[in-house]
């Protein structure tokens, strides 16, 4: 849902910037956007379907409960692939492009990755930035070349980290029964808090990046109504964070986790509405 939230609230970004909205064209970045998440994430199951068993969160996923044989979830996660690209495509060749290295990234690269390094995280944010790349650039006919993609795609990809070590955190005595090593030194410590800290700090300034790049009409991409909201949302993720390193808990991590949840869409939409109303 984030994913396709992202893509779409994007979408709807460049579509603005354009003076028009083309909704066939968004309902086929949506159904094309969850076709294409549908796929990753089958892949992954596929590969991950042994040590599935091994967790709780995920031993009654579809494969590892005996509810869908491989066989039917590698055709499934390829029918929904390959659908999910042609109709990407089909808005143009850089939507279709970044829809696979989307895929190959996350299932090919990320998912055994896990099980090797934190630097996985790292590698898994790209794919998971994309949505505002996939989205933004499938708004036009022809993509050209600017820095509000690239803008939005920092913000998200920033914003993963402390998203990720905080599911990580709340997750680790699940994730060590299958041997992923997702938080930054692979241990709920102090090291592991500051580090997701820094990175709350980090997202702070990114975030206001909207707000100092000028248009070709001289305005500022977003307003004030986005520089505060942006401001008081960053502030109040890196409290959070902060009480992760005080505390170095379960519960705290999961607080982390929810305003994880809530920041980037409260972001994404307020940079929509803020910029609508210009």
């Amino acid at each position: 849902m984030t994913v396709v939230f992202s893509a779409s609230i994007c979408f709807l970004m460049g579509s603005k910037f354009q003076g028009d909205i083309n909704w066939f064209n968004w309902m086929i970045l949506t159904i094309g956007g969850f076709l294409v998440t549908g796929a990753a994430n089958g892949f992954n199951e596929i590969i991950e379907k042994d040590l599935d068993k091994l967790m709780k969160r995920t031993m009654d996923r579809p494969i590892p409960s005996g509810k869908m044989t491989t066989g039917q979830a590698l055709v499934l996660s390829l029918v929904m692939g390959i659908t999910g690209t042609l109709m990407l495509v089909n808005l143009n060749f850089i939507t279709g492009v970044l829809s696979v290295l989307s895929i190959f990234l996350y299932a090919f690269v990320y998912t055994p990755m896990k099980r090797k390094s934190p630097i996985a995280v790292f590698i898994g944010a790209f794919p998971g930035a994309f949505p505002p790349l996939i989205g933004y650039f499938a708004s036009f006919n022809e993509p050209s070349i600017s820095w509000i993609p690239v803008i939005l795609f920092l913000i998200q990809f920033v914003w993963q980290f402390p998203h990720f070590w905080a599911i990580a955190w709340v997750l680790d005595e699940d994730y060590k029964r299958a041997g992923f090593r997702l938080l930054p030194t692979t241990k709920q410590d102090t090291t592991s808090a500051i580090i997701t800290l820094l990175t709350t700090i980090i997202l702070v300034p990114v975030s206001l990046m909207p707000t100092v790049y000028l248009m070709p009409d001289g305005q500022a991409f977003a307003g004030n109504i986005y520089l505060v909201i942006a401001l008081l949302a960053g502030f109040y993720f890196i409290w959070k964070a902060i009480l992760l390193y005080k505390n170095k808990d379960v519960l705290s991590a999961k607080n982390l986790m929810y305003t994880s949840f809530i920041y980037l869409p409260l972001l994404q939409l307020t940079l929509l509405f803020d910029f609508i109303a210009k």
